[in-house]
């Protein structure tokens, strides 16, 4: 899908968005964001995490990836750390969480989260085309309602899959395009920095997957997403264009 805004002009306005929502976090001011448990996070996950859970997911990739103790998880687009603090305590005591996230504002705001983490949960500044991450360290990737937010979503699918073990597998939270967007939305600059006019629809996404030379690509767009997608916007509702999809695929062993 195209917007008339460049990659580099989308890059910035994503980055002030967040940096932004990270000072006002940081400054105590309660920026308006999805309520967690509307996303299948329970209360627990919401004490485990901390200031790390800021409402800006779309899904809760933790209940896809069927993490177990021990193996290195990786978060694209990191955010305060929510994802990557709730995964160390699947992974831990041996196992290892690596957030990445180019915005320094949240990297130093998962620094401060994690301090009290169980495991070993490191964050990384750096933008998810290009992941600051060895070939083939990663047992499972991660993401949640950041990966539309890229203008190169095939790059970073094959970043993904050369971060992964073979075997590896992506388990990620992100919204899907079901529906051709009003040009008012599609080029309006918010909308781009807001997980909305940069939705890809499901037969892209499976493309860019398949492409990349992942297996087992499964994408799934949930109807019910639509209760929380239609409060994100006060002028129209956006569950008539986009819906939350968990999106899971495999790097082969071979």
């Amino acid at each position: 899908m195209s917007n008339t805004v460049d990659a580099e002009e989308q890059r910035q306005l994503v980055r002030e968005r967040y940096a932004d929502i990270a000072r006002d976090r940081e400054a105590g001011c309660c920026d308006e964001g999805t309520d967690s448990t509307e996303l299948g996070y329970d209360e627990a996950d919401l004490d485990a995490a901390g200031g790390g859970d800021l409402g800006l997911g779309c899904g809760n990739p933790q209940a896809l990836a069927g993490m177990t103790a021990g193996e290195t998880v990786l978060d694209l687009g990191s955010g305060a750390g929510f994802d990557c603090l709730l995964a160390a305590r699947e992974v831990s005591p041996t196992g290892r969480v690596i957030g990445v996230d180019m915005t320094p504002e949240m990297v130093d705001r998962a620094r401060q989260n994690a301090d009290d983490a169980p495991g070993e949960v490191e964050f990384r500044l750096g933008e998810i085309e290009h992941l600051p991450v060895a070939d083939g360290v990663v047992d499972v990737v991660i993401s949640n309602c950041v990966i539309n937010l890229s203008p190169d979503k095939q790059q970073v699918f094959t970043e993904a899959f050369r971060a992964l073990r073979p075997g590896g597998r992506v388990a990620v939270s992100d919204v899907v395009l079901t529906a051709a967007l009003p040009d008012s939305v599609r080029k309006d600059p918010d909308s781009v920095a807001a997980c909305v006019a940069g939705a890809e629809p499901v037969s892209e996404l499976e493309r860019m997957l398949v492409d990349t030379g992942f297996a087992a690509v499964d994408i799934q767009p949930k109807e019910d997403s639509a209760t929380f997608i239609e409060e994100w916007d006060e002028d129209r509702d956006l569950s008539e264009y986009i819906l939350s999809a968990t999106i899971e695929a495999r790097k082969p062993r071979d």
